[in-house]
């Protein structure tokens, strides 16, 4: 039986593709199981399937943006306390609030420094 994942897991949503492959081959490396989702509205199926231990969130994606999707994932019982960490090249006055107020629990901006991330993921999910 293969052991299960070192950190835990994250649900990576993220629609940039290298974006998305950088940061799950990190994650991955540092011992975290990564799912991904490619915009808000897989993200809210795949969290309610199989909750995660926490989800990084980028906000500005088609479809479904991340405002919304981490306001849909707050009313399910299965992700309401999931933490939520919102992922944004949004640096404007009032982005880190915005994301705040939808239900995120922390934000870090883009372009993301890898060791704040894994500190950050490592904080949430101990």
């Amino acid at each position: 039986m293969a052991a299960g994942p070192k950190h835990g897991r994250v649900l990576l949503v993220e629609d940039n593709e290298d974006n998305l492959t950088i940061l799950a081959d990190y994650l991955t490396f540092k011992g975290y199981a990564v799912e991904a989702a490619r915009n808000g509205r897989e993200a809210v199926e795949c969290a309610s399937a199989d909750p995660p231990d926490v989800i990084l969130m980028d906000i500005q994606m088609p479809e479904m943006n991340g405002l919304e999707a981490i306001r849909h994932l707050r009313t399910m019982t299965a992700t309401a306390q999931t933490p939520i960490i919102a992922v944004t090249a949004l640096v404007m006055p009032g982005d880190r609030e915005r994301c705040i107020a939808a239900g995120a629990d922390h934000y870090i901006s883009k372009p993301i420094n890898l060791s704040e991330m894994l500190d950050l993921l490592e904080r949430t999910t101990s």
